[in-house]
């Protein structure tokens, strides 16, 4: 029996152990999200992994007394089915919600209410299934396995570093509080807390978040909640006088101690448990919470600290890209790949993590838009395929994230055009006019336009916005289809365009952007200083603007990395030029 079908085997154990508290609890079934009770991105507590052993980064398992259902969007329906066997029927969504296949109105089914937002429950289920809370989470009852970090102290960043202190941000927050005539906010995402307190911690595996939230006054006070044991280290700072600390299971007992007023809650990362607890006695004001928004415009301190980050960065990938490209013949696999690149970012002290799972695919893994090499799908590289890497890093302060495909051999021309397609989309993108192109929505278009003159395109957006030693992902700023958001001075964004060839190859370019301004005009500035494999650009179908973009962007690095590489990197790098 191979290892897969061993973890199908306890996949089926424990669903059983899970059904056996169905009459317990009164229910028909029972509901197991992604998300842990802190919805943040990557989580140290997978649940639905241990009841599935399905490991992509969104989905739904709903278990039933005789069937079992997995959700899960276009990017993971064959891994799912890999990985969950027999044991569930796998459902794409949004071709499928669990409203479509569960129509008796009879059955209850289970949730923990921890685990799922108002908004996130009317999406699955528009109101048409009979949703039961359960406030024991019933995975937890039979997994007693304990989070490693749980004890891991939070720890504060000072002003030097995030260019604006605790009491500001506060202020800041509060004014937008009596503007709106409103007496408090609970702010329920971790990053937004990591944001305006200044503090970090350790609680997911790619993102400094710390698992924590609070409520702010309009006055001023402040009450936070966390693990007690995880906050000796930031309970010491004089400026957080005027906070209340108090255990995460004291929260219920704290909030009905509080006077009555309204409140400000977060649709995207408040608990339906706690949007319950607190609209019982307050008064909901239909607000987003305001601290995305100002996270999002990054000042001038955090940008210098970004830029360091990513010439960092720019070190790191700069080695391995040569080093892959001469190595090519010694039997590199992805998961080699993957390890060597991580090796190279190590050897700069400030490095601390990578910023999500690496996605290192050659030949047909690299049209898999969110692959992950693993035992089972590792591939040799090849001489005549491209080789797609998408990666990160979390650095003392910054987050990089950057995405190269590369040739070892001379591509094949239709290849070389859709690379250089994508590439003239990419530099469509950084040249824009932001005092025109104002939004995500009207440079998504410019992005694309060069591959739909060919009837091409690709199914992700073009970009998202990134977080200051914080989540590679973060809101509300984007550049996609649907995406307004007006964009700011500071705000710092991917560039990705790509494309994608089922089964044959995919094609991505990534650098990672902030919005500068300079007197009244916006425009943005490239981070990622990483070369551009010159082999696959077809250079007769760029114009001479572009052409003088590649050389002048290659030129910046050579300028900044230059002094940072050995002989043959210098001399490699200067090719570009």
């Amino acid at each position: 029996m191979d290892k897969i079908s061993k973890k199908i085997k306890v996949i089926k154990n424990n669903i059983n152990k899970i059904r056996k508290f169905f009459n317990s609890f009164n229910i028909d079934g029972y509901l197991v999200p992604k998300n842990d009770e802190y919805f943040q991105e990557y989580a140290n507590k997978d649940r639905l992994k241990f009841i599935s052993n399905f490991d992509g980064s969104a989905g739904l398992a709903v278990i039933m007394r005789k069937i079992n259902y997995l959700f899960v969007d276009g990017r993971y329906t064959a891994q799912a089915k890999i990985q969950s066997g027999k044991n569930y029927k796998i459902l794409q969504i949004p071709e499928f919600f669990p409203s479509d296949k569960i129509k008796n109105k009879k059955l209850k089914i289970g949730y923990d209410p921890k685990l799922f937002t108002s908004r996130s429950l009317r999406i699955y289920f528009q109101n048409k299934i009979n949703l039961v809370p359960i406030n024991k989470n019933l995975i937890d009852l039979i997994n007693y396995k304990k989070n490693k970090n749980i004890y891991s102290s939070f720890y504060t960043l000072n002003k030097e570093v995030v260019g604006e202190s605790t009491k500001s941000k506060i202020n800041r927050l509060t004014k937008i509080l009596n503007k709106n005539k409103v007496d408090y906010i609970f702010v329920s995402a971790p990053e937004n807390v990591a944001w305006l307190l200044n503090i970090r911690g350790n609680d997911s595996p790619y993102s400094p978040i710390p698992n924590s939230r609070l409520i702010l006054e309009k006055n001023r006070n402040l009450f936070f909640f966390s693990n007690k044991k995880k906050i000796r280290n930031i309970k010491k700072l004089r400026y957080l006088n005027k906070i209340h600390f108090f255990d995460e299971s004291d929260f219920k007992k704290i909030l009905f101690k509080i006077k009555s007023g309204s409140f400000i809650i977060d649709e995207i990362s408040c608990s339906a448990y706690f949007k319950n607890l607190i609209s019982n006695k307050f008064k909901i004001k239909n607000l987003n919470d305001p601290i995305y928004y100002l996270k999002s415009k990054k000042n001038a301190k955090e940008i210098v600290h970004i830029k360091n980050a990513h010439l960092a960065d720019g070190v790191a990938l700069t080695k391995f890209l040569y080093w892959i490209k001469k190595n090519i013949r010694n039997n590199v696999s992805e998961l080699d790949a993957e390890k060597k690149l991580e090796k190279f970012r190590r050897l700069n002290k400030n490095f601390l993590s990578p910023s999500f799972n690496t996605i290192a695919g050659s030949g047909p893994n690299g049209a898999i838009i969110h692959y992950r090499a693993t035992k089972k799908t590792n591939r040799l590289l090849n001489k005549k395929e491209i080789f797609l890497c998408d990666s990160g890093g979390q650095y003392k302060y910054g987050t990089t994230d950057v995405t190269r495909t590369i040739c070892f051999a001379e591509p094949k021309k239709y290849i070389k055009d859709i690379f250089t397609k994508v590439l003239k989309g990419h530099i469509a993108v950084v040249t824009s006019n932001l005092n025109t192109c104002y939004n995500g929505k009207l440079i998504d278009v410019r992005a694309r336009k060069y591959l739909k003159k060919n009837g091409l395109d690709y199914a992700h957006g073009t970009g998202h916005g990134v977080g200051f030693f914080s989540n590679v992902h973060e809101g509300p700023q984007a550049i996609s289809k649907f995406n307004s958001i007006k964009l700011k001075e500071g705000m710092v964004l991917s560039n990705e365009p790509g494309f994608y060839k089922k089964g044959k190859f995919g094609i991505r370019i990534e650098n990672l952007v902030y919005v500068k301004k300079y007197k009244s005009r916006l425009f943005f500035e490239n981070l990622t200083l990483v070369p551009i494999d010159k082999e696959l650009i077809n250079f007769k179908l760029l114009n001479k603007q572009e052409q003088n973009y590649l050389f002048n962007y290659h030129l910046n690095i050579y300028s900044k990395l230059s002094k940072y590489l050995n002989k043959n990197e210098k001399k490699w790098l200067i090719s570009f030029l």
